[in-house]
């Protein structure tokens, strides 16, 4: 058995601000060294046959989120996707977060109402008494029991695809096929090392050296993607994939937050042409878009990281009116959800409130 990633990633407005401003956050930068991020997660799975002890079986397992988190935001899109929201519940902790857990601020009282905990760290320490890493989301838990199953965020999306597909909406996608499995995991690989985890290298870099390199190797690689999307809409093959979930929530914070508050500034996303159009594509695709909110997104980075921005200012910045401009990647053909259909609207509780989304106006 393996534990959780070191660091937390994700503040709600005012009253998540107010939780937890007096209370220690973490430090995410080591002076003198580069950020190496803890890649041990619990690697219990939810499968067809149990194996684990944990079998597909819907209504009993409670996904874990917050839309500020770009790894929960993959299950998010990905659930969507594929009709899970019926099967697998979802608790939505607020954009912010102390030292020690991500807190259900959304909700009434400040409880999960069907978890009835305050702390995802509850739910862990339920299954691992005194767990001794990060408490991370996403995090899927066996509501029956209250224990956390799994954080490993790359196999959760994965199980979603794999092993639930009884519960698979019809027309849902086929995100993982097996024929490309193995192109989708060598593209995953580069864009997870340089771009997913490339940018909180440069965020959490502890010396000038340490800054230079992350910053030498994402934007090579960023460019490296530029020249693979130039003439194909999507990473792999002629559909949406897991693969693109993978690098879309990292493109969807780029401008909002890794370009300031990450220093990753040689250009803004809008200044990449063909990321930007490629990005605009998903993000108007049902499914992708209908997940983000910017507002928690810029909260959680500005008022979390306190070791970077001393002072929680959170940027009323930049205008997000440009994400709903034509992008005209259809020319490069390519079938969206391929023989499937686009997923119905989100369900009235799961819909990101307007203002907090790209202004219409």
């Amino acid at each position: 058995m393996s534990f959780a990633i070191t660091t937390v990633d994700s503040m709600s407005a005012d009253q998540s601000t107010a939780t937890h401003e007096s209370e220690e956050q973490a430090s995410y930068v080591t002076s003198g060294q580069e950020f190496v991020r803890d890649t041990q997660y619990i690697e219990t799975r939810i499968t067809r046959d149990g194996r684990d002890g944990y079998p597909v079986e819907p209504d009993r397992y409670r996904l874990v989120a917050a839309r500020a988190c770009p790894w929960a935001n993959r299950t998010l899109i990905v659930r969507r996707l594929l009709g899970l929201e019926d099967a697998i519940s979802l608790g939505l902790c607020g954009p912010t977060h102390d030292k020690n857990s991500w807190t259900f601020d959304l909700d009434p009282g400040g409880v999960d109402p069907v978890l009835k905990i305050p702390r995802l760290k509850d739910a862990y320490e339920k299954r691992f008494p005194g767990y001794p890493k990060g408490i991370t989301v996403p995090a899927i838990v066996d509501v029956p029991s209250g224990e956390v199953v799994t954080n490993d965020f790359k196999q959760i999306t994965v199980d979603f695809e794999v092993e639930w597909v009884d519960y698979h909406r019809d027309g849902a996608p086929d995100l993982y096929p097996e024929h490309l499995r193995d192109e989708i995991e060598t593209v995953s690989k580069g864009v997870y090392t340089e771009v997913n985890n490339g940018v909180y290298r440069c965020g959490f870099a502890g010396s000038q050296e340490a800054y230079d390199k992350a910053y030498e190797r994402l934007f090579t690689k960023l460019d490296d993607l530029t020249e693979r999307l130039s003439s194909q809409r999507y990473l792999v093959g002629d559909t949406i994939t897991e693969a693109d979930v993978r690098l879309f929530t990292t493109l969807a914070r780029f401008d909002p937050v890794y370009h300031g508050h990450f220093k990753c500034n040689r250009s803004k996303l809008a200044e990449m042409p063909v990321l930007w159009a490629y990005a605009r594509d998903l993000f108007q695709t049902p499914g992708f878009g209908d997940t983000i909110d910017f507002t928690q997104i810029k909260q959680h980075y500005y008022i979390v990281h306190r070791d970077i921005n001393p002072t929680g200012i959170v940027p009323d910045g930049p205008d997000l009116r440009n994400w709903l401009t034509p992008h005209h990647r259809e020319e490069l053909g390519g079938r969206p959800f391929g023989d499937g259909t686009p997923p119905p609207p989100p369900q009235p509780s799961e819909v990101v409130p307007e203002q907090d989304w790209v202004p219409l106006s």
